[in-house]
């Protein structure tokens, strides 16, 4: 059992204006929203080799779940992993296609006192950029740590992952549409750095929420236009969404069918593509648990009921959303819209603390290869508004 013991979270007081410090970079579209759950006063301490676990779990963990996927994707396998059945074709299609690229995704590990475990993966949608790849780098500055280390490179994994794409894709005009739904700010601001990213990688990038784009599939209209100024509209061969890909399969039916028809002609290619979410799915951290038993990056997980302590997690639940913590009974349960979906049964891990009582989940960006960290904490299970709080790491 992993929770006979933690691992105890060492901090630095870490204080500065870091607003100012970000509009110092040149990146004030990034402040509002950027720093709205972020922790200026202390700092996570990390030494190198710790550092350098999560990083190398990232990398070892996304080759895990590429190994563990059959080259074939037989239907019984897509069930297990609950991709609704409108997107079979788009995912078999993008997974058997090279040039379809998986730009980054955040891995959710807990460091437990055996190194570290996969709690999740966050392959499709994954947020907590601009904290990450900006905020946090920033802060460095902010408190005047100009020589301190931090793993903190997602921004030029970016770059080098959009360069990547759109050199696969050569035979496509470079315009890239970045498109989230209108009501999140938070959304907008995620894309906006991944579309500096992109921009610095070759991209004509341009932001637009989902509501505002046109999709046809027939006549000389067919492909993905946005307005770009008055009264002028762009064709994008490049989308990338940040919609969840089972919410489009499950709500927008018609929109999916016409994404496939445009992906199969080549007319748009999409990232994340739809095969990243055979890695989102939580039905997956069983699948792995049955590859690789007992892993040492894993925890063990079914899709029944475990015994003694676990967590009860919806397939393709998010935000903390629908959670539940069983001891033999009910110990904790978040409210949440997921409770009608696929259920995995993970085993309990014990996640690390200090000495306030706050627990902390590191997040690990891929990019291509493990690349940055940040970390959340909260007294009780990390969701999307937990705080979020910068690191350093020590030689």
């Amino acid at each position: 059992m992993l929770n006979k013991g933690k691992n105890t979270v060492r901090l630095e007081p870490h204080a500065g204006d870091v607003e100012t410090a970000v509009r110092g970079l040149g990146w004030e579209w990034c402040v509002e929203d950027g720093c709205a759950n972020y922790v200026p006063g202390e700092a996570v301490v990390v030494n190198e080799n710790e550092a350098d676990a999560l990083l190398e779990a990232a990398d070892t963990l996304y080759d895990m779940m590429v190994q563990a996927v059959p080259d074939d994707l037989p239907d019984a396998f897509l069930k297990v992993l609950g991709i609704p059945e409108n997107l079979w074709r788009l995912v078999r299609q993008t997974w058997n296609d090279d040039r379809q690229w998986h730009l980054y995704g955040r891995f959710d590990l807990a460091q437990t006192p055996e190194g570290p475990k996969l709690l999740e993966f966050n392959a499709d949608t994954a947020t907590s950029i601009p904290e990450t790849a900006v905020v946090q780098w920033a802060s460095l500055a902010a408190a005047g740590k100009h020589s301190a280390n931090q793993y903190s490179g997602l921004y030029e994994a970016l770059v080098e992952q959009f360069k990547t794409w759109r050199m696969l894709n050569d035979d496509l005009p470079p315009a890239l549409l970045l498109t989230y739904l209108g009501v999140s700010a938070e959304d907008e601001t995620n894309c906006a750095v991944l579309a500096e990213a992109a921009k610095d990688a070759g991209f004509d990038a341009h932001l637009c929420p989902i509501e505002n784009v046109n999709i046809s599939t027939e006549g000389t209209e067919k492909g993905v236009w946005a307005q770009v100024g008055a009264e002028q509209w762009q064709q994008f061969p490049f989308l990338f969404k940040l919609l969840p890909w089972e919410q489009i399969a499950w709500e927008e039916p018609e929109l999916l069918e016409s994404l496939t028809q445009l992906s199969r002609s080549r007319t748009v290619v999409i990232a994340n593509p739809a095969y990243s979410l055979l890695f989102q799915s939580k039905g997956m951290l069983a699948w792995l648990w049955k590859a690789f038993p007992y892993h040492p990056l894993l925890l063990e997980a079914d899709l029944t009921p475990l015994s003694g302590k676990y967590i009860r997690k919806p397939y393709f639940g998010r935000e903390g959303q629908s959670i539940e913590v069983v001891d033999k009974v009910q110990v904790t349960k978040m409210e949440g819209e997921y409770d009608q979906q696929q259920q995995v049964y993970q085993r309990w891990c014990e996640l690390p603390e200090d000495n306030k009582g706050y627990t902390y989940q590191a997040g690990v960006f891929w990019a291509g290869e493990g690349c940055a960290i940040g970390f959340r904490r909260e007294k009780g299970i990390i969701t999307n508004l937990s705080q979020f709080v910068p690191h350093l790491v020590e030689g």
